[in-house]
C-alpha cells in the first residue's frame, strides 16, 4: 500500500542485533504513525595512501567481528575537496561498531584517512535518502502491529516513492514549566521537591500542584498527561538546561521512570548539542532561538517576552527565583507562585508563534531536526546543510580536525566623521560576503597553492582560486540565493496569510544560512575550514567598499562612514539611484538603498552611531555593547540621551541626564535597575583576580547557590570601605536600596555611559553634576 506521511523526526534502535530506523510522522488523515526501515546499514569510507586497494580491503575484512561483521568492502570513485579519489566503502551491521572499526582501521599502514565514521546513524540515513523533518514522503509500506509504540499505525518501509513539500498537518503543542521548592539556595533534585508543573496546550492551561508534600504524585500525573494528550511538539524555555534534567533526576530519586515518549518505557535522554530527545516527539527548547535576539542582554523568559511584545512584564506576575520558597511557604502568597508558573508556561506557549515558523524553515533547509537545531550553533546548522549537499555532488565529508586559532584582517571600516549629519542615506551590499564567494569561486576545494594561469587572485593576500570549475561553496550559495529570490517573488503574489508567513520565514532562513557560510568557512570547528578562503573574502570585501566609496565621491557625495558591507553618504538625493546603478555595474555586486536617516550622529569611534530614520525609528549601533558591566539604569539613560539628541537637541539631552542623577540621589529607583550582569567565562577557581562579578559569585556560592561556568551572575555595589570587588554583593542578598553606593552608580555607571555620547560634543563630566536645571520647573513636570 502507498501512504503519505509528514515527517516530524527520526530515531533508531537495535533489535536482535539488527538496526531499525524509525520515521515518526503524521499521515493525511491526521493520524500519528511510524515507519520502520529494516534494511539500512551503517558504513564509512577509507582513503588509502596508495593504489593497492585489494590488499587493504583484505586487511579490513580480517578485522571483522562476529557481533557486527563487516559485510562488504567496495571501491568507490568520489571527490575529496573537489579532487577525484578512490575510496573503500566499509559496511557493517551495528552502528556502535563503526567507532570500533574506525579506530582499528586508522592504525593500518596503508590508510591515509577514515572518513564519515562520526555521523550519527539516523542522520546518515537522512542524508542518504533525502528524508528530513517537515517534508512529506510518499512510500510503499506494509502495515505492522504497533506493539509498544504509541502510534495509530506502524508500517514497514518497502520503497520511498517521493519526497516533497506541501502544507503541513495541524501539530499538537504543549508547553511546560516546573517550579521547585528551593529552601536551601540552588535547588538539588535529590533533596528539593517539585511543587508545581504547569502545562499549556491549544485547550488552555493545566497545573499539577504538589499539595500533599509528595511530588512523585504530580510527576506521575504529568507523565500520564503527556502520554494521553500525545503532543507532537513539547516546548520549554531553558528546559534542556533545567526542567528536563531536574525532572529526570528527581524521578530517578523517587525510583520512577519518566515515560513521556511515543515508545513505551522510554525516557528522555541528552543528545549531541545538549538537547533532550523525546522519542517520537520534538522537544524544542525556545531558549536556543532566543540567543539570536541580540537586543536583549539578559535572555530571561520575561525579558524576551517583554521585548517581543508576547507578554509585557507589567501584565504578568514577576518573581525572583529565590522568592519562590518564601512565597510557597506562606498560604497568603502561594497563589502568586501558581500564577507566576502559569504566566511562564503561557509565555513559552505563545513564543512558539515567534520562533517555531523560522525554526521549521531552518530545519527544512539544513535537515537538522528542530529539537537539535534549536540548541546547535549557527556553524553546526550550516554544516548539516553542507553534509546533505555533499551527497548530491559525490563529495566526501571531511573529518573535524583540531586547529590552532589564526587571526586575519577583517572588513574595512571607513573612519566616521564625528558630529550630527542630516539627510544621510545608507547603501548596503546585498549579501556581500556570499556574493564575493560566488563571484570569485572561493573555497578549500578551489584553492590553488602553486602556480595558476587562470585563477582569481585575492587583493593584498594573493590567494588563488580556480575559474574552470564551480566550487562546493559557490554551488550551494548560488542555490540558496536563487531560491531566496524565487521565494521573494512568490511573497509578492501570496494572498493567504499563512502562506505569506511561511514564505517570509523561509526567505529569512535562506538569508541567514547564506550569510553564515563565510563565518562557517573561518570557524575552527568546520569540516570545510579554509583560513585562506575566509581571508580572501575579507580582502575582496575591503577592496569593494573602498571602490564603492570612491565612486560615491566622484558623483559628488560625501562619504561620512563605511563598515564592512555598507557606506553612509550625504549629497544630492536625486542622484542616489544613479549611484546605486553605477556601483552595481562597475563592481559586479548588487547594492541597494537600505535606509534614509533624517539625522544621524557619530562619535570618533568606529561602529558606534545612532540615527533617526525618515519613518521615525531610532537605530542605535554599538553603544550599549561597549561594556557588558553596565546596570540597566545606565543603559536606559544612555538611550534617553540618544533619543533627546535625535528628537530635540543637545541641551535636552544634558537636562535629561541631570534629572536622572537627581532621582538617583533621592533614591527614586528599584534595586533591579542597579543590578549588573556579568558572564562567568571560567570556573571560579580558575580566576586569579577577584573581579566584582567573581567576588559576588563566590559569595553566592557560600550562601548555597550553585554557580556554573558560562552562566551569568547579577550583582550590586554597596556602601563600605575597600575595593569595588569587596563591595560587590549578589543582588538577591540586598533588600534595602539604602545600602547601595549611589556615588558609584553616578560616577562609574551613569556618567561614563552617557559621556560615550556627549563627550564628542564637547560636554564635560562636571557639567552633568552641577546646576543647569530649574528645580521648581522640574517638580512641576513630575
Amino acid at each position: 500500500m502507498i501512504v503519505d506521511v509528514y515527517v516530524l523526526d527520526l530515531s533508531y534502535d537495535v533489535d536482535e542485533s539488527s538496526p531499525e530506523i524509525y520515521i515518526w510522522g503524521i499521515d493525511r488523515d491526521g493520524r500519528r504513525v511510524a515507519i520502520i526501515e529494516n534494511n539500512f546499514r551503517p558504513y564509512f569510507y577509507v582513503l588509502p595512501s596508495d593504489e593497492n586497494y585489494s590488499d587493504l580491503a583484505e586487511q579490513i575484512k580480517a578485522l571483522s567481528k562476529q557481533e557486527s561483521p563487516i559485510t562488504s568492502v567496495e571501491i568507490k570513485e568520489m571527490k575529496y575537496f573537489g579532487n577525484p579519489v578512490k575510496v573503500l566503502r566499509v559496511e557493517t551491521v551495528i552502528p556502535a561498531y563503526v567507532k570500533i572499526y574506525r579506530e582499528q582501521i586508522a592504525k593500518l599502514k596503508k590508510v591515509k584517512e577514515v572518513l564519515e565514521a562520526d555521523i550519527r546513524f539516523y542522520m546518515r540515513y537522512s542524508i542518504d535518502t533525502g528524508i528530513s523533518p517537515f517534508r512529506w514522503i510518499r512510500a510503499e509500506v506494509e502495515p505492522l502491529d504497533a506493539g509498544n509504540l504509541r502510534v495509530k499505525q506502524l508500517y514497514e518501509l518497502k520503497k520511498i516513492e517521493n519526497i516533497y513539500q506541501d502544507n503541513p498537518p495541524k501539530l499538537k503543542f504543549v508547553a511546560f514549566d516546573i517550579e521547585v521548592l528551593n529552601k536551601y539556595g540552588s535547588p538539588n533534585p535529590r533533596r528539593d521537591q517539585i511543587i508545581v508543573i504547569g502545562v499549556w496546550t491549544d485547550d488552555g492551561p493545566k497545573q499539577f500542584v504538589n499539595t500533599e508534600g509528595d511530588d512523585l504524585k504530580i510527576i506521575r500525573e504529568f507523565s500520564k498527561f503527556m502520554v494521553e494528550y500525545d503532543p507532537d511538539v513539547i516546548l520549554g524555555y531553558n528546559s534542556n538546561g533545567f526542567d528536563w534534567p531536574y525532572l529526570l533526576e528527581r524521578a530517578s530519586a523517587r525510583n520512577y521512570k519518566l515515560d513521556v515518549g511515543r515508545k513505551a518505557n522510554s525516557v528522555p535522554n541528552q543528545g549531541t548539542y545538549g538537547h533532550y530527545s523525546v522519542i517520537g516527539r520534538l522537544n524544542v527548547d525556545l531558549y536556543g532561538f532566543a540567543q539570536s535576539v541580540e537586543e536583549v542582554k539578559v535572555k530571561s523568559l520575561d525579558n524576551i517576552a517583554d521585548y517581543l511584545g508576547v507578554l509585557p512584564k507589567n501584565k504578568r506576575v514577576n518573581l525572583e527565583w529565590y522568592q519562590i520558597a518564601e512565597f510557597w511557604s506562606n498560604p497568603e502568597k502561594r497563589d502568586l507562585v501558581l500564577k507566576y508558573n502559569l504566566d511562564d508556561v503561557k509565555t513559552t506557549y505563545l513564543l512558539k508563534d515567534v520562533f517555531f515558523p523560522f525554526g521549521e524553515q531552518l530545519t527544512e533547509i539544513s535537515g537538522l531536526p528542530l529539537d537539535q537545531l534549536s540548541m546547535a550553533s549557527v556553524g553546526y546548522r550550516v554544516e548539516w546543510l553542507l553534509m546533505r549537499e555533499s551527497k548530491k555532488y559525490n563529495e566526501l565529508i571531511p573529518n573535524r580536525v583540531n586547529k590552532e586559532y589564526e587571526s586575519y584582517k577583517g572588513g574595512l571600516v571607513i573612519e566616521p566623521k564625528p558630529g550630527i549629519h542630516e539627510n544621510v542615506a545608507v547603501l548596503d551590499f546585498s549579501s556581500m560576503y556570499p556574493s564575493i564567494m560566488i563571484k570569485y569561486n572561493i573555497g578549500p576545494d578551489t584553492l590553488v597553492k602553486g602556480d595558476c594561469s587562470d585563477c582569481w587572485v585575492a587583493p593584498e593576500v594573493g590567494f588563488k582560486f580556480r575559474k574552470d570549475v564551480d566550487g562546493f561553496y559557490k554551488t550551494i550559495l548560488k542555490t540558496l540565493l536563487e531560491e531566496r529570490a524565487k521565494v521573494k517573488e512568490q511573497l509578492k503574489m501570496a494572498k493567504d496569510e499563512y502562506e505569506r508567513r511561511r514564505l517570509e520565514e523561509r526567505q529569512k532562513a535562506l538569508k541567514v544560512m547564506a550569510n553564515a557560510m563565510y563565518g562557517y568557512m573561518g570557524w575552527l570547528n568546520a569540516r570545510w575550514y579554509s583560513k585562506e578562503g575566509a581571508e580572501a573574502v575579507t580582502s575582496w570585501g575591503r577592496q569593494t567598499i573602498t571602490e564603492a566609496a570612491n565612486i560615491a565621491s566622484r558623483l559628488g557625495f560625501d562619504v561620512i562612514y563605511g563598515d564592512t558591507d555598507s557606506i553612509f553618504v550625504r549629497g544630492d538625493r536625486s542622484l542616489l539611484n544613479t549611484l546605486v546603478e553605477r556601483i552595481t555595474k562597475e563592481l559586479g555586486l548588487e547594492i541597494k538603498i537600505d535606509k534614509k536617516y533624517k539625522k544621524v550622529f557619530f562619535t570618533e569611534n568606529k561602529k558606534r552611531y545612532a540615527g533617526l530614520t525618515e519613518d521615525g525609528k531610532i537605530d542605535i549601533v554599538g553603544f550599549e555593547a561597549i561594556r557588558g558591566d553596565w546596570c540597566e539604569l545606565a543603559k536606559d539613560t544612555q538611550r534617553l540621551v540618544i533619543e533627546k539628541i535625535l528628537l530635540f537637541n543637545l541641551d535636552e539631552a544634558i537636562r535629561a541626564v541631570k534629572e536622572v542623577i537627581m532621582k538617583v540621589k533621592r533614591r527614586e529607583f528599584r534595586i533591579e535597575d542597579f543590578v549588573i550582569w556579568k558572564s562567568l567565562d571560567k570556573s571560579l577557581e580558575e580566576y586569579e583576580v577577584d573581579a566584582p562579578h567573581v567576588s559576588a559569585a563566590k559569595k553566592a556560592l557560600s550562601a548555597g547557590f550553585t554557580i556554573f561556568k558560562g552562566g551569568k551572575i547579577g550583582y550590586v555595589i554597596v556602601k563600605g570601605q575597600g575595593k569595588i570587588s569587596d563591595r560587590a554583593e549578589p543582588y538577591f542578598n540586598i533588600k534595602d536600596k539604602n545600602r547601595l553606593d549611589i556615588d558609584y552608580y553616578v560616577d562609574r555607571q551613569i556618567i561614563p555611559a552617557v559621556m560615550r555620547i556627549l563627550e564628542p560634543f564637547g560636554v564635560k563630566e562636571n557639567s552633568l553634576r552641577t546646576g543647569g536645571i530649574d528645580i521648581m520647573s522640574y517638580f512641576r513636570d513630575q
